[in-house]
């Protein structure tokens, strides 16, 4: 089984700028790798293969970053090839795009290999970076063998790194109780309703940021650089940040939030029962919720409740959203379709 901690770290000037030159260095090879690809594909009918180490001599300064980040890059680039021209897969990806220097996200995966990535006691040892402070809230098992790391630099400035970890599936003795169930229902008000009547949460960590959110781009917008034509200035990045700051606030607020929601539920209950619904299609304009319902998070907080109720044996249900559950006697299981008519009495 593989099991990923997010720590956040805290670099030094020399490390950040090194971690710079890496994200930099890996946007630089995949768009190369990808250009290389293309115009392969216009002369001969087909795609190359290519690596790395094809650009090292042209771009000497590709040498200098962790060899693994770039190797990681090259097995993006296939599977993102994979996954445009799949037929199988019901959701297309696309072609590959290039990656912006401005838009593209900030990040790199390297590999450990014999310790190149270890978790020290208030530090995290990374390849060609060196031990990087770090708030280690959590140590691994012993028998938690690290297979890889992902280093990220966040749009509110802050650095994170996400280490993979890899050990033998350990079955729960654990035996549930098909009684201690539960059913969930999605509600735009609370997140949720259980088959009790009880409410999940009333927060809406957007709408209750929104006046200082909204005070802090007003501001951004009058920044030189706020025009597209016009270049950035240091003040407009200065006010981005804040901006990007209460963005991540808000994130933050909202997943502890679901967090212990669904932390609270696993615990208690050993079956979970929840409707399937796409979450993305009653968030559209037609519904005239989309603000709420992206505020709630429900998504994200059924998919932490699966993995939480699959690590402690228990049972996590989806049932179909056509399922007429709320037509169904809870006594004798008869079916009411007058149920339908919202004026029934």
């Amino acid at each position: 089984m593989y099991k990923s901690i997010k720590y956040r770290l805290y670099p030094n000037t020399e490390q950040m700028t090194m971690f710079a030159k890496t994200f930099g260095c890996c946007r630089k090879v995949y768009n190369l790798m990808l250009a290389d690809k293309i115009e392969s594909y216009k002369e001969t009918g087909k795609f190359v293969s290519v690596t790395p180490a094809k650009y090292k001599e042209e771009y000497p300064y590709l040498k200098e970053v962790d060899s693994l980040a770039l190797a990681n890059v090259q097995l993006n680039l296939q599977t993102a090839f994979r996954n445009a021209f799949d037929k199988s897969r019901k959701k297309k990806n696309g072609f590959p795009k290039f990656k912006s220097s401005k838009h593209s996200r900030k990040s790199y995966t390297t590999n450990n290999q014999k310790g190149t990535v270890s978790i020290l006691d208030n530090r995290i040892k990374l390849p060609k970076i060196g031990k990087v402070k770090a708030e280690i809230h959590r140590q691994p098992e012993e028998n938690w063998i690290i297979k890889s790391a992902t280093i990220s630099l966040e749009s509110d400035g802050k650095y994170y790194v996400s280490v993979l970890f890899q050990f033998d599936e350990f079955k729960s003795n654990y035996v549930p109780d098909i009684e201690n169930a539960i059913g969930l229902d999605y509600a735009s008000e609370g997140l949720y309703v259980d088959d009790k009547g009880n409410k999940g949460s009333n927060h809406k960590y957007y709408r209750e940021s929104h006046e200082k959110l909204a005070k802090a781009q007003r501001k951004l917008s009058r920044k030189k650089g706020s025009k597209k034509t016009e270049e950035k200035s240091s003040n407009y990045l200065k006010q981005l940040k804040k901006v990007n700051k209460i963005h991540s606030y808000i994130a933050n607020q909202r997943k502890d939030n679901l967090h212990k929601l669904s932390t609270e539920i696993a615990n208690q209950y050993d079956v979970v029962c929840v409707e399937s619904l796409n979450m993305k299609s009653m968030s559209n304009k037609g519904f005239g919720n989309g603000k709420a319902t992206l505020d709630n998070g429900y998504g994200m907080f059924l998919n932490m409740l699966e993995y939480k109720l699959a690590e402690r044996n228990k049972h996590f249900v989806k049932v179909d959203k056509w399922f007429p559950s709320s037509q169904i006697c809870h006594n004798c299981g008869t079916l009411h379709p007058e149920m339908k008519d919202l004026d029934y009495e």
